[in-house]
Order: C-alpha cells, then sequence, then structure tokens
C-alpha cells in the first residue's frame, strides 16, 4: 500500500526513490511487524485470558507439561495479523505470488483456528479428526499449488541441490508435488510447537534464509551467476520473508520460555504452510528438507516412533515423541532443549546458504 501511495512521487519527491528497493521494504516490513506485535501482545494476551481460551495438555505428555494448562493460547492470530499488516503496507501488490502467499496464510490459519476453536469446546487436547484436518489442508494446499503453477512463466522443473544439469521436469505433477511440501511443512512445524519458544525460533531462522533465497532467485543476473532457477516476480517474497521474521521475533518476546502465551495450531499449522509455500515459489523445495531440517527431524521422529510401536507391538524408539519431548525425559531442562534446538536450525540454515555456492 505504501509502495503504491509513495513511490510514484518520487519522480517530484527524489527521497520517495527509497521504495523500489526491496531491501528497504524488507527492513521496515519486519520492523512494522515486530512493532505490531509488541503493541498487540499484551492486549492479545489479556483478551485470550479473558474468554478462557486456554491451553490444554494431552494426558500422556510430560508430567512437567502440567503446569502449563491454562496458558492463554491461539496466539497466532497475532502473528497473521502482524505478517498480512506488513506485508499489505510495505510490498508491491501487483505481485501475484504475494496473494498466494496471504491465501495459504489465511487458509491454513483458518483450518487451524478451527482445531483451536474445537479444543476449547471439547476442553481437551483434540480438535479436527486428523482425517478433516489432512483433508482440508491437502484441498487448499492442492488450490495453492495450482495457483502458484499458473503464474507466468513458473517452471515446473525442480531444483535439486548440488546439481546444475539435473533438474527433472514434473510437467501438472509438479501440483501434487508442492501440496506435498506445503502439507508436509505445515504439519512439521506444528509437531515441533511443543515447547516454549521452540517453533517459532527456527521459523525465524527458515525465514531469513528464504529471504535470501526469495531475493537471489528474483534477480535475474544473481541466478544466472549462482545457476539457479530464475522466478520473475519471487524477489517480493523478500518482503514477505522479513514480515515474517519480524512477527516472529515480536511473538517470540511472549513466547519464550516460561510462555505467556502459546501460538496454537491457528499458528503453527499457517507458520508451516507458509514457508513450504515459499520454498516452491523460490525453486528450492529439496533444500527445505536441509533449511527446516529441525522440524523434518521432529516429524520424522513421530513417524518412526509410531511406526516402530505398530510393528514391534508395544516397543518404542524413543521414551517420547515428538523428538524434543524425548530429551526433556532425559533430563535434559526445557530451556536447554530449546536453545540447544535452535543451534542446531542455525547450523542446517548455514550449510543450506553455502549450497547456493556448491553446484
Amino acid at each position: 500500500m505504501l509502495y503504491h501511495l509513495l513511490y510514484p512521487l518520487h519522480t517530484s519527491i527524489s527521497v520517495f526513490n527509497v521504495f523500489r528497493y526491496i531491501s528497504f521494504r524488507t527492513i521496515y516490513a519486519g520492523l512494522t511487524s515486530l512493532l505490531i506485535c509488541f503493541l498487540l501482545g499484551p492486549w492479545v494476551i489479556k483478551k485470550l485470558s479473558r474468554i478462557q481460551i486456554k491451553q490444554y495438555i494431552r494426558e500422556d505428555g510430560p508430567q512437567s507439561h502440567h503446569k502449563k494448562a491454562g496458558t492463554p493460547t491461539m496466539g497466532g492470530i497475532l502473528i497473521i495479523f502482524s505478517v498480512i499488516a506488513s506485508t499489505l503496507l510495505w510490498t508491491n501488490l501487483t505481485n501475484t505470488y504475494i496473494w498466494i502467499v496471504i491465501l495459504v496464510t489465511l487458509g491454513f490459519g483458518l483450518i487451524g483456528f478451527v482445531d483451536d476453536f474445537l479444543m476449547q469446546i471439547k476442553k481437551q487436547n483434540k480438535g479436527l479428526s486428523v482425517r478433516k484436518k489432512f483433508f482440508l489442508q491437502t484441498l487448499l494446499a492442492l488450490v495453492a499449488g495450482l495457483c502458484i503453477c499458473a503464474c507466468s512463466d513458473f517452471s515446473t522443473r525442480v531444483t535439486i541441490p548440488f546439481f546444475k544439469e539435473f533438474s527433472p521436469d514434473f510437467g501438472w505433477g509438479y501440483i501434487l508435488f508442492a501440496a506435498f511440501v506445503i502439507v508436509g511443512t505445515s504439519n512439521a512445524v506444528n509437531l515441533t510447537d511443543g515447547l516454549d519458544g521452540l517453533a517459532i525460533g527456527p521459523v525465524i531462522v527458515v525465514a531469513v534464509t528464504y529471504m535470501l533465497f526469495a531475493y537471489v532467485a528474483g534477480n535475474v543476473k544473481i541466478a544466472e551467476y549462482l545457476q539457479i532457477n530464475y522466478v520473475a516476480g519471487s524477489g517480493e517474497i523478500v518482503v514477505f520473508c522479513g514480515a515474517l521474521a519480524g512477527a516472529g521475533l515480536g511473538f517470540l518476546w511472549f513466547n519464550t520460555y516460561p510462555a505467556q502465551v502459546f501460538m496454537g495450531d491457528v499458528g503453527s499449522l499457517s507458520i508451516g504452510a507458509v514457508i513450504g509455500s515459499v520454498a516452491v515459489i523460490t525453486k528450492q523445495e529439496i533444500l527445505l528438507v536441509l533449511v527446516g531440517g529441525l522440524f523434518v527431524i521432529e516429524a520424522l521422529s513421530v513417524i518412526f516412533q509410531v511406526g516402530f510401536f505398530k510393528i514391534t507391538k508395544g516397543r518404542r524408539i524413543f521414551r517420547m515423541a515428538p523428538l524434543h519431548h524425548h530429551f526433556e525425559l532425559k533430563g535434559w531442562p526445557e530451556p536447554k532443549v530449546i536453545v540447544r534446538f535452535w543451534i542446531i536450525a542455525i547450523i542446517l540454515a548455514l550449510i543450506s546458504i553455502s549450497t547456493l555456492k556448491l553446484r
């Protein structure tokens, strides 16, 4: 909005020429979303507490988590509002990719909202059934994948890290692939969101990493130099990623241990889905396995635990899944688990960035 209102004035007032630069708008998109979280955070927490929107703890979870019962949840609404408001203020609203990521954020946020709301009605840690949630996620992800593929000049080739020549073309099958990435990332972030600040920390790291990927993918000269796919218009996604990183920092102020508010499924499902969407748009879909490696590890720990439990009729690989609970039950204090997982997320992000030169 500000871009459309102020940039046209640069012909008469030269200072407004700064709005043409993605870097400038990204910085202020991040600061705007951060400020929104800071200002609205206390009010949102009080409002959620007043209307009794509180966290219900799973019965089979770690005993130390029962003290968290009653903490306000659904704080992800604050993240979604901050990101979208900041994005609308600072991006070029004629960019199709921006509207796709906004659609994904709102759509998956709505699924998470319904899930969280049903938990409040049932007064237990169970909302939508797994089948209903997965069906709605898949349906919305397919729509997002179709919209992305319909964008002008968007390539349905899949980028394979470390290989500059090998880039298979999935054709219309790319829509299914994109949906898989979006739904998988959405649920992986949701599974990671089990400790105070555990999920939002890596989300910030991933957002900053894809900020860089979006910038190089949207710049034809840099993309050609690095021998990666050039995606016309994807540079504007940098501003969105900046808004997401800023909102993440603002939310972390209230979500850090001991948390004053939890993001709930409304936050984790929407954030995970939009990260998957950004990975698809920037043609770094496969690399998301490394960038968001912490989310992948958490999701795999659940898959392996459930599979092994069924095959062996009762035996377990981990003391409890997702993986962060395993370390809690081994005696690690919650803050230690959180910070060490953050460190792992940062290391994986740095390795991912290095792959831009490894072709």
